[in-house]
């Protein structure tokens, strides 16, 4: 491990070096904060980012705006759902599928047009409605996906929309977070200069031409973008909310999807803040001044079990093994150099969401071998699962050395792990197929971290039977007739109180049977120049630049 160690911080040091021709200075007449992401790609900039969620931390919540949003101003308490685009919101007491949101007058586009009513149906439709000019299949995975109940809008007037949703659903207005308002007038101008052979043909060509220029009501807009190399925003004087115009005049995103290239750029002075920076640097990060923020984040690193027929994952006690084979704070302590929180379950004790499940998720190492021979296996006969990981990626953490303490402390307990590594953004596309679909190549088992900030996130999509791929994210095929009776009854209680007891009965199930493998929770690490001021650490897989000052 010193070895280990000592050659990696070597490789920083020579990187910093290397890098600091890399990247172009900037002028010092105008403020600028350059940021390292752990992506290796620009997230999609056209109003549904892809990347995961920190394609919505880059690329969404920066350009765009919700009809809800998160309350990203405290460090301390919980990022709860505030009013974004509309003001307010109502479920129908006579008809629990319909919801009437008025909207925030006075919101005009980056191109200067006006935020409605008609925007909002065309948003939804871009999504939804097929036959739109408008419809982008493209956007539908990372959007419909995460709301995956909403049917349909409809205009009152132009500053009230109704949305309609497949069945009663409590959920909404969270899931409605995830759709990111772009300019209808904007995307009209390119289609009308588009050439194409079919109205198909020209939607994708002034999409692709949005991309490049885009409008959204957030408060950055978009000033240049090269794809895999970098995207410059600046701000946007004229915001809504006048609170949160930004305090620096550009921020420039750029991909570095490796730990120890991201680390050297921030070192070598030619970024002002890096995501997730390489663990065994930290040290050294301290001792030259620059800062670190890390805070717990409603965030699971899991393995996604298959369920599917033949999946060796479908013996309870195989996967109660597995869950009692890791140690965590060995992890913690060590690999991760105490950047993570270690997951007994999505939520820990203390959550209103966590219930009292009887199986205790913790390190018992004999105890996972007596599972282990119960189930057939031992010294000699050991059990190949084989996980599907990235080398990077939203979230991920430090997923190729996680992964290798996995399969090395598997191994104790009779598991064989081999590890299929795969570029991030293939994996993430990979966990709407499913474990059916060719692309898991013959894994068993899938390693995409997942938020946990509201129920559909944190449980429904993988734990009822009708998120099973194409729909959401049940990558696995679970079918347990008790999860799906208890999503039920969840999504249909709109009493606050009532629908935290029914997800606790559902999060308690969940750990009772070994669904996942839980592993760890992400604390967000990230680490930045002195001279980055006014940073507030949300407990939330966002953040907002607003604030954000630079020397």
């Amino acid at each position: 491990m010193l070895i280990r160690i000592t050659t990696r911080a070597a490789l920083i040091a020579a990187l910093a070096l290397t890098t600091a021709a890399a990247w172009p200075r900037v002028a010092s007449a105008e403020t600028v904060l350059r940021i390292g992401m752990t992506a290796a790609d620009i997230p999609r900039t056209l109003g549904q980012p892809d990347q995961g969620f920190e394609g919505n931390r880059f690329t969404g919540v920066t350009m765009y705006d919700a009809l809800t949003g998160w309350d990203l101003s405290s460090a301390d308490k919980a990022s709860v759902v505030i009013p974004g685009l509309a003001t307010e919101w109502k479920v129908d007491d006579a008809d629990k599928t319909k919801w009437m949101f008025k909207l925030r007058p006075g919101v005009t586009f980056h191109d200067g047009t006006p935020f409605n009513a008609d925007a909002v149906v065309w948003n939804v439709e871009k999504v939804l409605k097929q036959d739109a000019p408008q419809f982008d299949a493209s956007q539908v995975g990372v959007t419909a996906s995460r709301m995956p109940t909403l049917a349909s809008a409809r205009k009152i007037d132009d500053m009230t929309v109704e949305l309609t949703t497949k069945e009663p659903d409590s959920f909404l207005p969270i899931n409605l977070t995830n759709l990111f308002m772009a300019s209808p007038a904007k995307w009209q101008h390119f289609y009308d200069k588009a050439e194409g052979a079919d109205a198909k043909a020209k939607s994708q060509a002034a999409w692709a031409a949005f991309a490049k220029d885009a409008a959204g009501t957030g408060p950055w807009k978009m000033a240049s973008f090269t794809p895999r190399e970098r995207l410059e925003l600046v701000k946007n004087a004229d915001y809504w909310d006048k609170a949160r115009v930004p305090k620096i005049d550009k921020m420039v995103l750029l991909p570095m999807p490796e730990a120890n290239a991201r680390t050297a750029a921030l070192l070598s002075g030619q970024v002002d803040w890096i995501e997730a920076p390489a663990p065994d640097a930290l040290p050294e990060l301290k001792q030259r001044g620059f800062k670190l923020y890390a805070n717990e984040q409603p965030h699971v690193w899991p393995w996604q079990f298959s369920r599917i027929e033949g999946s060796p994952w479908n013996d309870i006690r195989v996967r109660k093994a597995a869950n009692l084979c890791i140690d965590r704070e060995g992890l913690k302590d060590g690999l991760l150099a105490g950047l993570m929180v270690p997951a007994t379950g999505t939520f820990e004790p203390g959550h209103p969401w966590r219930g009292k499940p009887s199986f205790e998720i913790k390190y018992d190492k004999p105890a996972a071998q007596k599972l282990m021979q119960e189930a057939g296996f031992g010294p000699n006969k050991k059990l190949t699962v084989k996980v599907q990981t990235s080398a990077s990626g939203s979230g991920q953490m430090q997923p190729l050395p996680m992964n290798e303490y996995l399969q090395q402390a598997l191994a104790e307990c009779y598991f064989d792990v081999q590890l299929d590594v795969i570029e991030w953004n293939t994996l993430f596309t990979n966990w709407r197929r499913g474990a059916k679909d060719p692309s898991a190549n013959g894994s068993n088992a899938t390693n995409v971290t997942y938020a946990a900030m509201d129920p559909f996130f944190a449980l429904v999509r993988f734990l009822q039977s009708g998120m099973a791929p194409p729909v959401s994210n049940n990558w696995g095929f679970i079918n347990n007739p008790k999860f799906d009776e208890l999503v039920k009854k969840a999504r249909q209680t709109f009493d606050p109180a009532a629908r935290d007891a029914a997800l606790a009965e559902l999060h308690a199930a969940s750990v009772d049977d070994a669904a996942f493998l839980y592993v760890a929770h992400d604390v967000g690490p990230r680490a930045m120049s002195p001279k980055v001021t006014g940073v507030i650490q949300p407990k939330s897989w966002f953040i907002d630049f607003s604030p954000i000052s630079i020397q």
